[in-house]
């Protein structure tokens, strides 16, 4: 799949206009600002340290490779020029070549305006074009909007990892979540 291929375009609920597409090189500083701003808000995710620009130049063009072989599916939702939310589905291989392990983050700000449900329902009309049989993720048990989220597009809950995740002093369970395309 090329970079910076356009997927969808839609309104958000604040009526925003946002585009649905694949990153560029050019995304290197947004997404370096997207996943330092989650780090900041201490969000839930796995993270816990910023990354440096030279960091982020190393893994985005390995992405892109990627990307471009077919080996994973990497969707940014763009507004106003810049990138506020990145989704990925890696591709899994030999016996499991038909299951994707999706992943999702969305910077604050741009929560709750629909924009999680459009990223969601186009990867999983990407996995089906991709031949993808089962997409799995894992989720904080305390994340109930993005839970709410994977819910609403046809995940179900599958598995939990009790204390999974320790953060500040509090264990999390991770809960694990699938979809099984038709």
């Amino acid at each position: 799949m090329q970079p910076g291929r356009v997927f969808r375009k839609f309104s958000a609920r604040d009526g925003q206009e946002v585009i649905l597409r694949t990153p560029r090189l050019e995304d290197l500083d947004d997404l370096m600002e997207l996943i330092n701003s989650l780090v900041d808000e201490k969000a839930e995710i796995a993270r816990t340290e910023k990354v440096t620009r030279e960091e982020e130049g190393e893994w985005l063009p390995k992405m892109l490779a990627r990307l471009e072989k077919d080996e994973l599916f990497f969707l940014v939702a763009e507004v106003g020029g810049k990138v506020i939310a990145s989704s990925d589905v890696h591709i899994m291989s030999g016996n499991d070549k038909h299951v994707g392990v999706l992943g999702i983050v969305i910077k604050s700000g741009f929560r709750d305006s629909g924009i999680g449900t459009e990223m969601m329902k186009t990867l999983v009309e990407l996995a089906m074009t991709l031949g993808l049989k089962v997409l799995t993720l894992q989720a904080y048990a305390t994340n109930k909007r993005a839970i709410h989220v994977y819910k609403k597009v046809g995940f179900v809950l599958t598995g939990r990892v009790p204390k999974k995740h320790l953060k500040e002093g509090r264990y999390i369970d991770e809960l694990i979540m699938t979809k099984l395309i038709e």
